[in-house]
């Protein structure tokens, strides 16, 4: 007898779960509240979101995925374990649990994450790689021999993938995505503004008036903070304008990632890429005008999938259902003894 199927996208700033035959239940902050003298874990997910910034001096504000790699794992075990107790109870059958990751993670990463997802509860675990599960979750007929472009861009990584026959051909990775967009925000009004913001206020401010390619009517909103000088509150007007040069850097990294997958095509794939174009995915891909800035700079087709944020999580799910596509990728559960038979292997 087989237990509850479920799907985790393990995102450096968001979880997402997708549970077979339910479809996504939990949308959760990637982030957790630890206690500095014990080191114990008051609280995890959106409870502790909007204390970033504003944590008591007893209180560690932990995000245990940077840039796409786990950082902290018993903050990402505490995680999974939560969420497989909070969607099973105390069901007698273990779940099988797949769970999403970058797509050029080390051999020794993929036997960390899924001896992590094992110990926290899971039966069988098996790792799927981001821009494959991003462009079924996207809706694309990824078994057609025509190759399509995914680029799947988070919080922490940016993933670009030619996909043809179901599977991947070629694949990269970057560590440059949403968070690094804020940050050059950040570090802008710091050094040319003299105000000081925190991560909320970049990830606000980014929302609300950031663009890839510059606005034709400027806008402005008010930014407080503090005064990089004097320390003290202070409040400045931010145009879009500004924001725009602001994020230059890391989206030319994040062109560049895609002009590097490009030149590494064969020329009968790159020729389907030319007709099919670019399907962008993921969080970061829902920045304004970032569609325009990469059919600018590659001279292709770019759409932005239906529900981006939760193509990955919905791939899953469609994965969870397909044996043909788990068998062609070389997906198979794996289960503690699995794992343990690796090990010894690799030691020898």
């Amino acid at each position: 007898m087989v237990g509850m199927q479920i799907g985790i996208d393990l995102g450096t700033t968001s979880i997402l779960v997708y549970v077979l035959g339910k479809g996504i239940v939990i949308r959760e902050a990637s982030i957790a509240a630890i206690e500095k003298k014990t080191g114990r874990i008051l609280a995890l997910g959106n409870s502790v979101y909007e204390m970033v910034g504003r944590n008591p001096e007893g209180l560690d504000i932990v995000m245990p995925i940077r840039d796409g790699v786990i950082s902290n794992f018993t903050v990402i075990h505490a995680m999974i374990e939560y969420y497989i107790k909070r969607l099973c109870g105390k069901k007698f059958l273990k779940p099988t649990v797949m769970i999403c990751m970058p797509a050029t993670v080390t051999g020794l990463e993929r036997s960390s994450i899924l001896e992590l997802a094992i110990s926290a509860g899971a039966a069988r675990a098996c790792l799927v790689e981001e821009p494959l599960a991003a462009a079924l979750g996207a809706g694309l007929n990824i078994l057609e021999p025509g190759g399509r472009l995914v680029l799947d861009i988070g919080g922490g990584t940016a993933d670009a993938a030619i996909i043809t026959m179901g599977s991947m051909a070629i694949a990269k990775s970057a560590k440059v995505a949403g968070n690094a967009l804020n940050a050059s925000i950040a570090r802008h009004l710091r050094r040319e503004r003299g105000l000081e913001v925190g991560e909320l206020t970049a990830e606000a401010v980014k929302k609300k008036i950031g663009c890839a390619v510059q606005r034709k009517v400027e806008l402005a909103i008010p930014v407080r903070g503090a005064n990089y000088i004097s320390r003290l509150p202070d409040r400045i007007e931010v145009t879009s304008t500004e924001v725009h040069y602001a994020m230059r850097q890391p989206l030319r990294d994040i062109t560049n990632l895609v002009r590097r997958l490009l030149e590494e095509t064969p020329p009968e794939m790159a020729g389907d890429i030319y007709d099919n174009g670019i399907v962008l995915t993921g969080g970061g891909a829902m920045l304004r005008g970032l569609d325009a800035l990469l059919a600018r700079e590659t001279r292709l087709s770019v759409v932005l999938a239906e529900h981006p944020l939760e193509c990955v999580a919905r791939g899953l799910g469609v994965l969870m259902q397909s044996d043909r596509l788990m068998k062609e990728n070389s997906y198979y559960y794996k289960t503690d003894d699995d794992i343990g038979e690796f090990e010894r292997n690799r030691n020898v």
